[in-house]
């Protein structure tokens, strides 16, 4: 997922693509800790993302 596709979103839609991608950054962190994570640079991925949602976010408040 890049800027341009978020960029693009409702706020609405923001706001459930950040919540889906918690969801999947707390499995993910599950998965660690019980040791079934076999590739753990999806978590890296998934706060990246997290991190542009919130970016576009604080621009759309911003204008």
């Amino acid at each position: 997922m890049n800027a341009s596709e978020l960029r693009a979103k409702t706020g609405d839609d923001l706001q459930k693509e950040l919540e889906s991608l918690l969801r999947a950054q707390f499995g993910l962190r599950m998965q660690k800790a019980t040791q079934q994570l076999s590739n753990t640079s999806q978590i890296k991925k998934v706060r990246r993302d997290i991190a542009r949602v919130h970016t576009v976010m604080k621009e759309k408040d911003a204008k």
